[in-house]
């Protein structure tokens, strides 16, 4: 089965020649060998660019806004008792366009300063890779508590960090993805305690009227619902988690 499949490859890639050939950018290459043969290698460029899209999808959780506001969607729908509404799939649209808005200054940033000059070969590769990363760093920086790049510097034996220089991205990241986490956690509580103080009450007042076969759920959801609306609840907690990058 693995030579199966190895043969199956060479052939896509086969059939994929002339169309990347044509666009400039050469797929493979075919050494001959000293019996006769041939030898097929992937050029490094298309490794790295199937590399950097498998990447995307974690690059884009884990080094922006997204993490923070999906979670506080999930709590606050669990909060409300609505069970699967909004779905899962509102849920991933609001936090992924919320995150467009959120990030739109660093998007904008980092296209200018390295994406744009690298398409205009003004830069070469290394270099407007390490130009576009930058206002990523700074957002990530920004989010960050010092106590959990301490903490990440002192398991990484890093010492002591210097102010005056530059934080590595190999702490930056895990320690920015446990900051989102904290605040995301955070949030979320705040959220939780007027909905919880609605169960409480609802299910007081039911016990006390002797009516305990009736779930508070089903009472206290109306009056949880009514409330969020009253109080305009989406645009203060879209708002307010926008507003919470940019202090």
């Amino acid at each position: 089965m693995p030579k199966v499949r190895f043969l199956l490859t060479i052939v896509l890639i086969l059939s994929f020649q002339d169309a990347w050939s044509a666009q400039g950018l050469t797929a493979f290459t075919v050494t001959p060998s000293a019996d006769g043969g041939e030898t097929y290698s992937v050029t490094l460029q298309i490794l790295a660019l199937m590399t950097v899209l498998s990447l995307l999808p974690a690059a884009l959780i884990m080094t922006t806004s997204f993490t923070r506001i999906i979670i506080v969607l999930s709590i606050l729908r669990q909060a409300l008792g609505t069970a699967q509404t909004p779905s899962n799939q509102i849920l991933l649209g609001l936090s992924l366009f919320l995150t467009f808005f959120i990030m739109a200054p660093v998007f904008s940033s980092a296209y200018h300063s390295g994406v744009k000059p690298y398409l205009d070969e003004e830069l070469s590769s290394e270099v407007a890779m390490e130009k576009a990363s930058e206002p990523f760093y700074h957002f990530m920086l920004q989010q960050t508590r010092e106590s959990d790049l301490a903490l990440f510097a002192d398991i990484a034996g890093h010492g002591k960090l210097d102010p005056a220089k530059k934080v590595p991205f190999s702490l930056l990241l895990p320690s920015f993805v446990t900051s989102e986490l904290k605040t995301a956690f955070q949030i979320g509580f705040l959220i939780f305690i007027p909905f919880l103080i609605i169960d409480l009450v609802v299910a007081s007042v039911l016990m006390s009227m002797g009516m305990m076969m009736l779930s508070p759920m089903i009472v206290s959801l109306p009056f949880k619902l009514m409330l969020f609306v009253l109080i305009d609840g989406w645009s203060l907690v879209m708002g307010t988690m926008a507003s919470s990058f940019y202090v």
